[in-house]
């Protein structure tokens, strides 16, 4: 059995050139994926590698899309959506159908499916659960990881902060929707992935316009310090690549 994970975070921006550039300069990564795929939704994205986890900037090329009235409601640049991997796509819808959770978009593949859920009914953020085959590779993040996963670096996202107008709320339907509980966190509601290798983590909104995506913890070869960058509106906190230790089988 697979953990579940966070493996893709995804911004959305204006300029998607601006904020594609500012992430690969100042996480040094590599040549992004542009996914033709995403052009359904009218948007044109960059979706870059960082270890086995992926960084995405989505961005509206026509009128009318729900990124383009995601970035009017906050006022800017800003996280927009997170993929998690998950063991079983069968089991995950079942669970969000009996929790009355809606579903956007879903689509099926031999080698992942895919499924958004409403953010009204999983406020903070698009929340998609996606179960790739085999596990650990991840078509969204380009030809070279679909249906296999690639030599990479180490390292990989390890934490997503998420604002809410009243976050113990929006904790527990993230919670629910990923069949894991709600602990406390130096005095904040928190999320424990990846046999607790990562942390979502739910932090008081001033309002409603500022509830959303505000911060992604990223494990880099390159960083010997932790220190902070805002990019695309976002605070990405970036960490030294820890060493990996055993922590059991569980989820």
């Amino acid at each position: 059995m697979t953990a579940t994970r966070l493996r893709q975070v995804a911004l959305a921006a204006r300029g998607l050139d601006e904020v594609g550039g500012a992430l690969q300069r100042e996480l040094r990564l590599g040549e992004p994926f542009r996914d033709p795929g995403v052009g359904e939704f009218g948007l044109a994205n960059v979706v870059f590698a960082a270890g086995d986890s992926f960084i995405e900037v989505v961005s509206p090329v026509r009128d009318d899309t729900a990124a383009g009235r995601y970035l009017d409601r906050r006022g800017g640049d800003a996280g927009y959506m997170a993929l998690f991997e998950v063991p079983d796509t069968d089991e995950a819808r079942r669970r969000v159908a009996d929790l009355g959770v809606r579903v956007v978009w879903q689509l099926d593949l031999d080698d992942i499916s895919g499924t958004h859920l409403h953010p009204q009914d999983v406020p903070g953020a698009i929340v998609s659960l996606d179960t790739p085959r085999p596990p650990g590779s991840w078509r969204w993040g380009g030809p070279g990881w679909a249906g296999r996963i690639p030599d990479h670096e180490p390292g990989g996202i390890t934490g997503l902060t998420v604002a809410a107008v009243d976050p113990d709320l929006v904790a527990e339907r993230w919670a629910a929707a990923l069949a894991r509980a709600v602990e406390e966190l130096d005095g904040v509601p928190a999320i424990a992935l990846d046999r607790r290798r990562q942390l979502v983590t739910f932090e008081p909104a001033p309002d409603a316009a500022g509830e959303g995506i505000v911060g992604v913890t990223v494990e880099r070869p390159h960083v010997e310090a932790p220190h902070d960058v805002t990019i695309g509106g976002v605070r990405f906190q970036l960490v030294p690549v820890a060493p990996q230790t055993p922590t059991g089988d569980g989820p």
